[in-house]
């Protein structure tokens, strides 16, 4: 499945979410699907009975109903995924998610960020840097925080395209380049 077709369908789902007839918020309908793919990815069994073209689609879509059931999800949650059952993109729902989540940060305004560091940040420390990161673009930052031992210290900030590199590396790598110094 290509990104589109999953971009396409997260976008449904997104328009769902925002729709007020729907009375489901966007949060809910997050972790709600959050928790399906987690039931989905975690099953091989559940996995293999949707993949198979031998198991008929209505008990396809009776499986994911008593799944959706014990998971307490709702009407809009239930209904999206048989759309995606009887479509036969079941084994592409992990990547739907993940535009899905990511068409909700849009729609809302906020921004991924990958953090990389040294070392894991003190919650001071990342506050910090998410506060200047906001004031610096404007954007509200969802951090990821992650451990880069290639790092010596300092942090590199990935958003997007953008990267805000404050490591030690970069930090030498623009010392040089003022110097008129190779790196």
């Amino acid at each position: 499945m290509s990104l589109a077709i999953a971009s396409r369908y997260a976008r449904a789902l997104a328009d769902l979410a925002f729709d007020p007839k729907n009375q489901v918020a966007p949060d809910v309908l997050a972790q709600e699907v959050t928790s399906f793919v987690a039931e989905y990815e975690g099953s091989a069994a559940l996995r293999e009975i949707m993949a198979t073209p031998a198991v008929a689609l209505a008990k396809k879509r009776a499986v994911a109903a008593k799944i959706a059931d014990v998971l307490k999800l709702s009407d809009v949650t239930k209904r999206f995924l048989y759309v995606v059952i009887e479509h036969g993109r079941m084994r592409n729902l992990k990547l739907i998610h993940a535009a899905f989540l990511d068409q909700v940060d849009a729609r809302r305004g906020v921004v991924k960020a990958e953090v990389f560091s040294a070392q894991e940040l003190g919650e001071s420390e990342r506050a910090l840097l998410e506060s200047g990161l906001a004031a610096r673009t404007s954007l509200r930052i969802r951090p990821e925080y992650k451990i880069d031992s290639t790092l010596l210290g300092g942090v590199l900030v990935r958003m997007g395209s953008t990267v805000y590199d404050g490591s030690v590396r970069g930090m030498l790598a623009g010392l040089a380049a003022q110097a008129g110094a190779p790196v």
